[in-house]
């Protein structure tokens, strides 16, 4: 998709050998290391694709199965829930369903399952977006290699033009030679300004997710348990009726 954005100036001519912007940018521009560089984009943008649709709420906390989980749990139909939350793939339904496998063994270990599952699906989704950090570090690291290989490549040219060689054929060498640079740099701008975004909306989503969670299953909590038994008992005892005072 980034070549694409260089065709409407594939008409524009460039001085010396009259090479148009698509020459200089895509081929003969920065050489192989250039190509190399424009197939990373490609995969770039593949890499920010991925990050839009994985990291969005539908995915990590969907309000549909929070509310149904939450009936579920509310009138007690508990083997419903650890299937629905085992079947469904989002962040929420695994911390709960992590949660309530641990039931019998009591609340801690419950809120211990939770957490546990809650720090592997969160490393999950950082290194999944790892990529785009990755590309957008090792871009302009590429990029400079090829410029500076092409200089290099230029100086050997001047010496064997014996020291003096053609003002325009110098400039047009390590201008396209600077192609490296650039297309690196197209590279590892939207790759880190993207990973940037991703990596906000990953703990925004996921740490709300953990609070609804733990919301949940506070119900399993034992203090909880017996302040409702007591209060259930309190409404059940009957109110002493006054006895008559005595002659």
């Amino acid at each position: 998709m980034n070549m694409l954005l260089f065709l409407p100036l594939a008409q524009a001519a460039a001085p010396g050998k009259g090479l148009n912007y698509f020459e200089v940018l895509i081929y003969p521009g920065g050489g192989y290391i250039g190509l190399f560089l424009w197939c990373v984009s490609v995969v770039m943008l593949g890499q920010v694709i991925r990050s839009f649709i994985m990291v969005r709420r539908v995915n990590i906390l969907p309000p549909l199965v929070c509310n149904q989980v939450r009936s579920m749990l509310e009138s007690k139909q508990y083997r419903e829930a650890i299937d629905v939350t085992g079947a469904e793939p989002s962040f929420f339904s695994g911390l709960i369903h992590a949660a309530m496998l641990e039931a019998p063994r009591g609340y801690a270990s419950m809120e211990r399952a939770m957490e546990d599952a809650a720090s592997d699906r969160t490393t999950q989704l950082l290194r999944s977006a790892e990529w785009l950090n990755l590309l957008g570090n090792v871009g302009p690291m590429i990029g400079l290699l090829g410029t500076v290989w092409g200089m290099i490549r230029a100086f050997f040219a001047i010496v064997a033009a014996g020291g003096i060689p053609s003002a325009s054929m110098l400039a047009e060498a390590l201008g396209v030679k600077l192609v490296c640079t650039l297309v690196g740099l197209i590279v590892a701008i939207p790759s880190l300004t993207v990973y940037g975004i991703t990596r906000n909306r990953i703990d925004t989503l996921t740490s709300e997710a953990v609070v609804a969670a733990q919301e949940l299953i506070a119900s399993f909590r034992p203090g909880a348990k017996r302040l409702s038994t007591t209060a259930a008992a309190g409404e059940a005892q009957p109110q002493a009726q006054p006895q008559p005072p005595q002659a």
